[in-house]
């Protein structure tokens, strides 16, 4: 089962729109505009991200909402910025280094992490929030499935001594 769409709250409207549209290469589906429930309006904007599901985002015009909220999902909440973050699917090699090239043409510094199962790039949207593009690069083997188990309930499991291979590319460079 996919998702339909992720919504998350913008105080940058025309910033999130470049970003989603010439930084990711989505494309701008559908505008909602109507009422809050306390008499301000919004706008709901959805993005085709390629597959199933979109990505949308709220601007919400209302009395009731502080003009200064948090947008990024993890430090408005007190958290490490790479603790609630959003991951797109690359399908294959060539389209994470598409998307890391692509990311640091338009001046963004990318991390690149081999988690071993996967290869991961990261980056910051306008509103703060890291984004991923993800490469799953094999299937979990049997022993891993009952290892998760096992982690996942043990109260104080051991830390992995293995540390990710890391990569950092600085906007503005070309490889």
């Amino acid at each position: 089962m996919g998702f339909h769409h992720l919504a998350l709250v913008t105080r940058d409207t025309r910033a999130t729109h470049e970003f989603y549209t010439e930084v990711m290469g989505f494309r701008l589906a559908k505008v909602e505009v109507g009422p809050t429930p306390s008499g301000g309006w919004s706008k709901h904007f959805f993005y085709e991200i390629g597959g199933e599901g979109m990505i949308a985002f709220w601007e919400i015009h209302d009395d009731t909402v502080p003009p200064e909220f948090p947008t990024a999902i993890a430090d408005g909440l007190g958290l490490p910025t790479w603790s609630n973050h959003l991951a797109f699917t690359a399908k294959t090699r060539e389209e994470l280094d598409h998307y890391r090239q692509r990311w640091v043409e338009h001046g963004l510094d990318v991390l690149e992490v081999d988690h071993e199962w996967c290869v991961s790039i990261y980056a910051l949207d306008p509103n703060g929030i890291m984004i991923e593009f993800c490469l799953t690069t094999r299937a979990f083997t049997e022993a891993e499935v009952e290892r998760a188990t096992q982690l996942l309930e043990d109260p104080a499991p051991m830390i992995s001594k293995v540390v990710p291979a890391t990569k950092v590319y600085r906007a503005g460079s070309t490889s």
